[in-house]
């Protein structure tokens, strides 16, 4: 899908992006610390060049566990450097977690909790990405197109390319999920819900693709559904809240789900996975900085809301011809 830019008019940087892992740069914001009493053990965990489920199942490997009993709030990418709290069951002890060493993973410190982590239990996540081979005054441009970003309502809240897989094809097996027409050859658990969110993603970025076409990102149209005081975009399911029926937000997300070939109905398919919801239509920046290292590579750093991607904001700032980021089969 080709994704307008919402600062067209102010140059990118070009560059690299994520030559080598170290380029990019994630840390978990969590809703809460561990409060050091519990039968439930926090690992704040680096990992680099693993996806957070890698590094779960190897954890749990060796610490004896179901991997489906070790707890994390959010995905975090592969082709990087992150760290995020994950959790540990009982019998599992601090002692056991502190010791144990897999590939690609490093345990920095560990407390104990009274519950599970859960997915959702962080509040977004810090980034600090390196721009390599950018144009001489890359700096001076990323910090205008971070300031025009800080605007209201600010930055498009597309669904980055990670969340549709290595080949970008994550989509099309959801749509067909969704439509019935996977037959025996459906995939199941995990994988399932991993392809029919990657079609609901897909159409989430359709309806905002033609919302900014169109001129209105940064207006109010009739019939918005309001979100976090934006007006939010359809994770289309059966059972998510929709416009007023005649409203120019209702004729608009029925448009996007006639070009896909699908209706509401079609999502009851997937049960329990495809219920449905709203989402923002953008995110708030924070603490957004720009520095130049000392090999002459710009360094952005700024804090995302949870669920936001960083790709969304870095192919503002970079614009073509940058190389773009290595999609991983994860989202965050």
């Amino acid at each position: 899908m080709d994704l307008p830019f919402v600062t067209g008019d102010l140059p990118g940087t070009g560059g690299v992006l994520r030559q080598v892992d170290a380029d990019f740069k994630v840390e978990e914001i969590p809703a809460y610390e561990p409060c050091g009493a519990g039968d439930h053990v926090y690992a704040w965990i680096e990992k680099r060049g693993v996806t957070t489920l890698a590094a779960v199942d190897r954890l749990a490997a060796a610490l004896g566990v179901a991997a489906r009993d070790v707890g994390f709030a959010g995905m975090k990418d592969r082709h990087a450097v992150t760290r995020q709290y994950v959790s540990f069951p009982p019998p599992v002890t601090p002692d056991a977690v502190r010791a144990v060493e897999v590939a690609g993973v490093r345990v920095l410190r560990v407390e104990r909790h009274g519950n599970k982590l859960k997915t959702g239990h962080l509040r977004g996540n810090r980034f600090a990405v390196r721009i390599r081979g950018a144009v001489p005054d890359a700096a001076a441009r990323a910090e205008a197109i971070l300031a025009r970003l800080a605007d209201a309502p600010g930055s498009p809240n597309w669904f980055g390319e990670q969340r549709f897989g290595a080949r970008g094809d994550n989509h099309d097996i959801g749509r067909a999920l969704v439509r019935g027409e996977a037959g025996a050859r459906a995939p199941r658990g995990r994988k399932r819900r991993l392809f029919v969110s990657a079609f609901q993603s897909y159409l989430f970025n359709d309806y905002l693709r033609r919302r900014i076409a169109d001129g209105l990102y940064r207006e109010r149209i009739d019939g918005d559904l309001m979100r976090r005081g934006l007006p939010s975009g359809p994770m289309f399911g059966h059972k998510m809240p929709v416009p007023a029926p005649g409203t120019a937000a209702a004729a608009r997300e029925r448009a996007v789900l006639d070009a896909a070939g699908v209706t509401l109905d079609d999502f009851r398919r997937a049960g329990k996975l495809a219920e449905g919801t709203r989402r923002p239509i953008a995110v708030p920046i924070d603490g957004a900085r720009v520095d130049v290292d000392a090999d002459g590579a710009v360094c952005v750093c700024f804090s995302l809301p949870a669920g936001a991607y960083a790709t969304a904001v870095l192919r503002e700032i970079v614009k073509p011809p940058a190389v773009p980021p290595r999609a991983d089969p994860e989202s965050p």
